[in-house]
């Protein structure tokens, strides 16, 4: 049965007057570390979201991008436009099944793990993503306890975000916030529409 109107107000006030308890109650700040993940699209994307957050709040903000780096995607020359406030590295050289060079791939994520520290280190970044890093990690080319390492050198007020499918169980233990993007429907697969600029790049 639908409610009326007095009924809807009287509800309203009382889950304002919760959430507004638990909004006070909640006074601690901390750097989170943040992990996308699963096999459904938008980790990425969700990703760059909190970028462009961070940046609109003046912050400096770090994107190391894992395997995808051959693609020169589009969000680089968006974030071009944002200067010295933005470090972007694309440092992968494509897909694996493109690439068909095991020793290369570990050899350039390694490269790009190295780069990454550098920012995750330095307390000038507010926000550090890592993009596409789980599937590093997955493939064996990074070991999880370097990463894990790695991320307990952060600043305590900074944010690091890592995504990509398959993020080991120690990573998600480890993160403060979780997503997990589920697959439901998708273009590619069930209409065979291809990659689209705007969309997948």
């Amino acid at each position: 049965m639908l409610e009326n109107a007095d009924q809807h107000r009287a509800k309203m006030q009382r889950r304002k007057e919760v959430q507004d308890q638990r909004i006070a109650e909640r006074t601690r700040e901390k750097g989170l570390i943040i992990v996308n993940t699963g096999n459904g699209k938008g980790k990425t994307t969700a990703a760059l979201g909190m970028v462009l957050r961070s940046l609109g709040h003046g912050y400096k903000v770090a994107i190391v991008q894992f395997i995808k780096g051959a693609w020169e995607p589009a969000e680089k020359a968006a974030f071009e436009r944002w200067g010295d406030q933005l470090e972007f590295q694309a440092m992968g050289e494509g897909f694996t099944w493109e690439t068909q060079d095991r020793d290369r791939d570990i050899l350039k994520a390694k490269e790009a793990w190295e780069k990454a520290l550098t920012y995750i280190q330095n307390p000038k970044f507010r926000l550090v993503l890592l993009d596409e890093v789980n599937i590093a990690l997955k493939l064996g080319y990074l070991e999880v306890e370097t990463v894990l390492a790695g991320l307990a050198q952060k600043p305590e007020d900074s944010h690091v975000i890592l995504t990509g499918r398959g993020a080991p169980a120690a990573l998600i233990e480890q993160a403060d916030l979780v997503t997990e993007m589920t697959l439901v429907k998708h273009p590619f697969r069930e209409q065979g529409i291809k990659a689209q600029p705007g969309i997948e790049f």
